[in-house]
């Protein structure tokens, strides 16, 4: 059923929050998360009229799907439009302290920090090892695989085992999060 001006303002109010909070994990920037905030809801305000959703519930998982889809869109977008702002000389407008603080609090920032470096400690060590040395120190695969003593192929595959390993108890702690904010 088509949304009504009113509901997607409404949507506004109550679920905005948990947007922002959902975008911004995945960004880790509270810049871009305001701005894919303000898109998502751009969006739902120009496709309401297309929506489907007979319940509150089918709303909010409409709205998150949107949500998705700014942040895949984002991604895509990368760093070549990001380039071309700056060329343009547009920039965002920053965010104060204050504003940066809040949205760390609903997105839940330190928890997430504390999430992420439990279950990096909580990594086999040779899988943490290839990741220290390739993801925070920055060194290549086959100085990985030299420091490790191991081949090439066996450092990328304890990365990507790290990786997944990180990717899977992050996207574990963000489902429940949602769904306590459905």
């Amino acid at each position: 059923m088509a949304l009504s001006n009113d509901e997607v303002e409404r949507l506004y109010r109550e679920h905005a929050p948990a947007v922002l909070a959902f975008l911004v994990r995945r960004v880790l920037l509270p810049e871009v998360a305001v701005d894919l905030l303000a898109e998502t809801f751009a969006q739902a305000y120009r496709d309401r009229r297309r929506c489907r959703a007979s319940d509150d519930a089918q709303r909010v998982a409409w709205l998150f799907g949107i949500a998705r889809h700014c942040l895949a869109s984002y991604v895509r977008r990368g760093a070549a439009e990001r380039r071309a702002l700056r060329r343009f000389g547009v920039e965002r407008r920053a965010l104060n302290d204050v504003e940066y603080d809040r949205i760390e609090e609903l997105a839940g920032l330190h928890d997430l920090a504390d999430q992420v470096r439990d279950a990096f400690d909580g990594l086999e060590n040779e899988q943490r090892d290839a990741l220290r040395l390739r993801v925070l120190e920055e060194r290549s695969y086959a100085e990985v695989a030299r420091q490790l003593g191991v081949s090439e192929q066996t450092a990328r595959a304890r990365v990507s085992r790290a990786l997944r390993a990180l990717r899977e108890s992050q996207e574990s702690a963000s489902l429940r999060s949602e769904l306590g904010h459905v």
